[in-house]
């Protein structure tokens, strides 16, 4: 028995969980100690909540997620407007070191997939299923990928290993990020950014404080944000053309960046007086909310009850990956980041990364950053190494893994 939720009210649930996370992380200390993002806790909360009426009733909840897929072009659009060429050029070494880490990290995850899958006696290309088809592409990646893996390699249930491997995946990188950052943040005793301008959001103890947002400023934001989005839209469909295949919030990321390193300069040589929306409070309310919005109502939307089904190699492998996971990010993603904050920060990112996706990376970073101050390096380097870098090095190296294993 189903019941499904069109788009509006889908999204109606997913402010109302927001809502829900929010109240309940304000509420309960541990939360915000533990940095565990207000979205996630919304919606893990919606999707036991989902999980608990499947099993008393056998009802299953669908949701329409196109306004979802809407709030995510916001979101990589607000990244793109904020990356300036002077944070770019800062964050110019780190960038370069996190994608080399990143790169290697996919060949070492299906490497484990698939040795343990071997081991178990299971087939090696169901074992990178559980790699990073499912952990470092998520559910995206899992859909355009199952077919692939049932016609060419005779994997009847690739869907259904690959979901929910990305379901497992997003749950764990949602939970991990935080704990790791707090536990660096103590050991090494690092000090927090003093800036409490942050990329998204604000800082809990300024919460209560009262805020003024001027109207013109979220009106030309909003207005400026819908053009990149527009326009990396078209580009998404001429690359699509010419046999490129990229999500459009690449497309947007992309043209954000560019606009906001060209517009603002032409308009100062041309003398014309143009607000910027880059590190504005408006494109941070904008993006915060998308953010938050867009995770609420994909943690919601997950079947849960699908994990239960999980085979005992499947669980091992993803046990394995879990640990390996924290391992990369405490031993090699910290100290070659630098051993700061700022390292720190980014190391909570990298859950996101290994396990889950972009969106839940920068979620994890949010929930520091919220508690600790700003960390705007991390927030340049994490989105354009996951968005953009790895979403292409990714597929090329599921094709090799194939090529070896299948």
């Amino acid at each position: 028995m189903d019941t499904e939720f069109d788009a509006y009210t889908t999204f109606t649930l997913g402010v109302l969980f927001l809502l829900i996370g929010k109240a309940v992380n304000r509420r309960f200390r541990l939360l915000r100690e533990f940095n565990i993002p207000e979205p996630v806790t919304g919606g893990l909360i919606a999707a036991i909540i989902g999980l608990g009426i499947y099993l008393v009733s056998g009802l299953e909840f669908h949701f329409d997620l196109d306004a979802r897929d809407g709030l995510i072009l916001y979101f990589f659009t607000g990244i793109g407007l904020n990356a300036s060429l002077s944070k770019l050029r800062a964050g110019g070494v780190r960038l370069a070191i996190l994608t080399v880490i990143c790169v290697a990290y996919i060949f070492v995850q299906n490497y484990v997939s698939v040795s343990i899958a071997d081991t178990a006696g299971m087939n090696d290309a169901a074992g990178l299923l559980c790699g990073s088809v499912s952990l470092v592409g998520g559910h995206g990646t899992t859909i355009a990928w199952a077919q692939t893996f049932t016609e060419q390699y005779g994997i009847t249930n690739a869907m259904e290993i690959g979901i929910a491997s990305a379901t497992a995946g997003l749950v764990l990188a949602s939970l991990m990020g935080g704990p790791i950052a707090r536990g660096l943040i103590r050991v090494f005793k690092l000090k927090p950014n003093e800036d409490r301008h942050l990329d998204f959001g604000v800082m809990y103890e300024d919460r209560q404080e009262e805020r003024k947002l001027d109207y013109f400023d979220l009106l030309g934001c909003w207005f400026i944000m819908n053009i990149c989005i527009v326009l990396g839209s078209g580009l998404d469909e001429i690359l699509e053309s010419f046999g490129i295949m990229l999500p459009t919030f690449v497309s947007c990321l992309a043209l954000a960046i560019i606009a906001t390193n060209t517009v603002p300069p032409l308009c100062r040589r041309m003398r014309m007086n143009v607000k910027w929306p880059g590190e504005s409070e408006a494109l941070g309310l904008i993006s915060d909310i998308s953010l938050g919005s867009f995770l609420v109502m994909s943690l919601m939307s997950l079947r849960l009850w699908t994990m239960v089904d999980l085979a005992g190699p499947v669980l091992l492998i993803l046990l394995a990956q879990f640990i390996l996971a924290i391992i990369i990010a405490v031993a090699v993603v910290f100290p070659l980041m630098g051993r700061d904050y700022e390292a720190a920060v980014v190391s909570a990112g990298f859950g996101g990364i290994s396990l889950g996706a972009t969106p839940i990376a920068i979620a994890n970073m949010q929930a520091v950053t919220a508690r600790y101050g700003a960390a705007h390096k991390a927030f340049i380097i994490v989105p354009l190494v996951s968005a953009f870098i790895l979403d292409i090095t990714n597929a090329a190296v599921i094709k090799l893994f194939l090529h070896w294993y299948g």
